[in-house]
């Protein structure tokens, strides 16, 4: 029998969701914990078994259960990933990770890919800057611990005003927790980290997601990985800096929750369920639910039918992104002069990761091939729209959406 200080040591994780569901294992950013993961959490829950785990240092795992002398790499923290794994008897899991979990997630594609099933890559990249700005970090925290990092996080990992917040208040407190030593190993892996070469053997169905305002890893990284594996998606969220499933949690959720669902069989109640879904994810489970709590006898076999087609067949078909749909439903509703479903569709468009410039862009393109009356009329619904939301002193969540309530003629959306 084995020495038990010999076994192999495993991360502090915890589990959440039905033991009957799809094994499901989320890795978190350097200098937070599992806790970086709580908005998703809920709806991830409601259909995987969710696996939450800790960096070395981090949390509630030991600092010492990856090298502390310079030489760890992400191999060392995949290795802990596959070790939880193997403890839940998971052969095979899907995998979502942020930043330095997300590299651990490309790693796991890329050398064990009969293990992972589907990936999410969120605000990560394939090699992250010059190794020399991680050994420099490192250092530092070695030598003045984690404090030193504190002040830079805001305006890093989210927008400033954000770290008042609970959960931005927790994610600092986070840091100012984790172990030195813990935190400059998880630098000396980054520092050694490079998979830019190895990104066009991942097999998996993979998902990179981008903060439009992350100085930590720019869109152009999440790009990079994009373009290289082959058949992935990607969406760039705007408004949102390197924790962008913190900063817009309805956003990400909604995007892994479609990633992560299984193929949908080709029937009219799957291609409902899954419109659906699509639909509560573009214009916010409050107007879907206001539509629905409208339907009559006389609107409901149109209210399926919309349901069917227009979200379970068209906007769920992965030849164009979110994005793309929302500038040629844009477009296309600009054209006929439906303004009441253009400013619901303003709002989407944001959700859906088109920032306010983008949109003006669309809007100006109608001009041309349009018209210039129709343009006018959209950019002042799109401003009203912009409005609206400045006055509330908010950004887009997917929740609040125009309230469509007083319009007896509102049914298609």
């Amino acid at each position: 029998m084995p020495d038990a200080g010999h076994l192999p040591q495993l991360p502090h994780v915890r589990l959440d969701g039905p033991e009957s569901g799809t094994p499901l294992i989320l890795g978190p950013s350097v200098g937070t914990s599992l806790t970086v993961w709580e908005p998703q959490l809920a709806a991830l829950a409601r259909v995987h078994r969710v696996l939450r785990w800790d960096l070395p240092g981090h949390g509630g795992t030991p600092a010492g259960l990856m090298p502390l002398d310079g030489t760890a790499t992400v191999a060392d923290l995949a290795a802990l990933v596959l070790r939880a794994a193997d403890a839940q008897g998971w052969e095979r899991f899907s995998y979502a990770g942020v930043s330095i979990g997300g590299a651990v997630g490309l790693h796991l594609a890329t050398h064990f890919p009969e293990r992972v099933t589907a990936l999410a890559v969120v605000c990560s990249s394939a090699r992250f800057g010059d190794p020399a700005t991680w050994r420099e970090r490192a250092a530092l925290v070695r030598a003045q611990g984690t404090e030193a990092m504190v002040s830079s996080r805001p305006g890093t990992w989210f927008a400033p005003a954000f770290a008042s917040t609970p959960l931005g208040h927790a994610l600092i407190e986070d840091l100012r927790a984790t172990d030195p030593a813990g935190y400059a190993a998880c630098c000396d892996a980054l520092a050694a980290y490079d998979l830019r070469g190895a990104l066009p053997t991942v097999a998996a169905p993979t998902l990179v997601v981008a903060g439009r305002d992350d100085p930590a890893t720019p869109p152009a990284h999440a790009r990079e990985i994009a373009d290289a594996i082959p058949g992935s998606s990607l969406l760039e969220i705007a408004g949102a800096a390197h924790l962008a499933g913190v900063e817009k949690p309805e956003t990400v959720t909604a995007a892994l929750l479609a990633h992560f669902a299984p193929p949908p069989a080709h029937t009219d109640a799957s291609r409902h369920a899954a419109g659906m879904r699509v639909r509560r994810a573009v214009l916010g489970p409050a107007h879907v639910d206001r539509a629905i709590g409208r339907t009559t006898p006389f609107t409901a076999r149109f209210q399926d039918f919309i349901t069917r087609y227009a979200w379970g067949e068209i906007w769920t078909d992965e030849t164009l992104d979110r994005r793309i749909r929302s500038c040629v439903t844009l477009t296309a509703l600009v054209a006929h002069g439906h303004e009441a479903e253009l400013a619901l569709h303003v709002r989407a468009a944001l959700t859906n990761g088109l920032s306010r410039q983008e949109i003006g862009a669309v809007l100006l393109q109608t001009a041309v091939y349009c018209g210039v009356p129709a343009a006018n009329s959209a950019f002042t619904v799109a401003q009203d729209v912009f409005d609206d939301l400045d006055r509330a002193d908010y950004q887009i969540e997917p929740d609040d959406q125009v309230d469509l309530d007083d319009l007896d003629d509102q049914v298609y959306d």
